[in-house]
């Protein structure tokens, strides 16, 4: 009876998913207005005349595109000089930290009441809805959620305004009914890394768990530490587990892992895509990992093509603008008092009816120091067909372009950590340049006859090499994750620093 009840309810939050579905440009625009409305009445709605907004086309025409550096004047007069009204109407009582600039440690996003429950909470059911409907039978409701959240403690930085990873905000401030199904929040918000990941371990061992959330790299660590600590499997263990939501990087180069650290055929794996800034797609059917986008969680979207990024006047389009398999930039305008904002992901739709899409990469994570532009979906796509030839198993990989130099050509660098080696490194060199050729036309071309592009050069790694450079940057747990391409060196020549000296 109680599992019929729970299913009943966790059907009913898939109904605004199929009332948006079904008018995904009206809610669009409803959205708009309503962002608008309570725009106008803050510093920088009066700034940018919100009053004399009546459509898209007037927004697009006076409203700015702007970056992280253009939104900080904004956050110091909330922060520092106490101010109201800046961004939104009601006032920001979180800021969510994210992955910093080359400036800051840290960017500091904005959080308010509505962007958290009528945004991320919103999203979070719809996405337990679009499951449901897919999994009628489920029962993971029944049992306990393992959450890998951030390892930030939520700190106070002024009169009641804090700030803290995302996941540790809601967290915080998850009704209690919630929170009762899930990692307790004295062990989920623990700051301390180590101490958290043998917190959980020991929670785990007498817990019913049915799903887990998280990050799959760092969930893959825990996995691995209650396996190693107790010499059991993961079913053995949790005879009942059903379902990973996860999301933050591409599930593709770990799959083969999760499959054999948890070998059960009633296992589902559920993408999502939520960053700090806001909840914005779920998986929308166990056939294919394809995201569909939220309408209706007081985001409003548009789209630059990549090609448009470092303009100064960008050519932006709204949703009905999108083409199917065409590269976008995404910028949200949200009801945390985010303005047109570069969000720094890429996307690429592959249906309009409904909206679906995946995430293709960062618009700072791509190589293309040789015109071969190599974006992160060509790699993790390409690590994941060489792997499966090879009968490799990686667990983290970054690439980053080598320079003409007299006595020899362009290259990628790429350092890869296996946790299953393999056999012949060459071969496994060749079948990775193969299928990059294969996805992507530009890397095919500047590596035709090695004019522009020699075979990639691959290093193998000890084990442990990432976790330990991600934890001396302190960029271990939560949101944070290895950056898999870079058009430059630093981070290819940051480890490389770090494994010479022995970490």
């Amino acid at each position: 009876m109680i599992q019929k009840i729970a299913r009943s309810i966790l059907n009913s939050y898939y109904k605004p998913v199929e009332n948006f579905i079904s008018n995904p440009l009206e809610t669009q625009q409803r959205t708009l207005q309503y962002l608008l409305e309570h725009g106008r009445n803050s510093l920088y709605g009066k700034r940018f005349d919100f009053e004399n907004i009546k459509d898209y086309t007037g927004f697009n025409k006076k409203v700015p595109v702007i970056s992280y550096e253009d939104l900080r004047p904004y956050l110091e007069k909330i922060i520092v000089e106490k101010k109201e009204n800046v961004l939104w109407d009601t006032p920001v009582k979180w800021f969510a930290m994210s992955s910093g600039t080359t400036e800051d440690k840290s960017k500091y996003i904005p959080v308010t009441k509505e962007s958290l429950y009528n945004g991320n909470y919103r999203a979070g059911y719809h996405m337990l809805g679009t499951y449901a409907v897919h999994h009628p039978n489920t029962a993971f409701v029944l049992g306990k959620t393992l959450v890998m959240g951030g390892s930030q403690q939520v700190n106070k930085i002024g009169d009641s305004i804090y700030t803290g990873d995302i996941s540790a905000i809601l967290m915080k401030n998850l009704p209690r009914a919630v929170k009762k199904r899930r990692t307790p929040e004295e062990i989920a918000l623990l700051p301390d890394w180590e101490e958290k990941l043998d917190k959980l371990t020991e929670y785990s061992k007498k817990t019913d768990i049915r799903a887990l959330v998280g990050v799959p790299s760092w969930m893959l660590v825990l996995l691995k530490k209650i396996v190693e600590d107790t010499g059991k499997s993961i079913t053995d263990l949790w005879p009942n587990i059903e379902v990973f939501f996860h999301g933050g990087v591409s599930f593709l180069p770990f799959r083969e892992q999760f499959d054999k650290i948890i070998p059960s055929d009633k296992m589902n794996y559920w993408e999502t895509y939520n960053a700090s800034e806001g909840f914005f797609g779920v998986q929308y059917t166990p056939e294919s990992s394809d995201l569909l986008l939220i309408l209706d969680n007081e985001v409003y979207y548009e789209f630059m093509p990549v090609s448009e990024w470092d303009k100064e006047d960008p050519e932006v389009v709204p949703l009905e603008g999108v083409e199917t398999g065409k590269q976008y930039a995404m910028l949200i305008t949200t009801s945390g008092g985010l303005w047109r904002y570069k969000i720094g992901d890429t996307v690429q739709f592959s249906s309009v009816s409904p909206y679906l899409f995946r995430l293709t990469g960062r618009t700072k994570q791509f190589i293309n120091a040789f015109g071969e532009e190599l974006i992160v979906d060509n790699a993790d796509k390409a690590i994941e067909e060489t792997c499966r030839k090879t009968g490799a198993k990686i667990v983290e990989y970054t690439a980053a372009p080598v320079y003409f130099t007299e006595n020899h050509n362009g290259a990628h660098e790429w350092l890869i950590e296996f946790e299953t080696e393999p056999k012949d490194l060459k071969e496994f060199t060749e079948l990775l340049d193969d299928s990059l050729k294969k996805l992507n036309s530009d890397y095919e071309a500047k590596r035709s006859y090695n004019l522009s592009l020699d075979l990639p050069i691959i290093r193998s790694v000890e084990k442990g090499v990432f976790y330990n450079w991600m934890k001396q940057r302190e960029k271990i747990g939560g949101q944070n994750k290895v950056p898999k391409l870079a058009n430059d060196r630093r981070y290819v020549d940051s480890i490389l620093d770090f494994v010479s000296k022995k970490y």
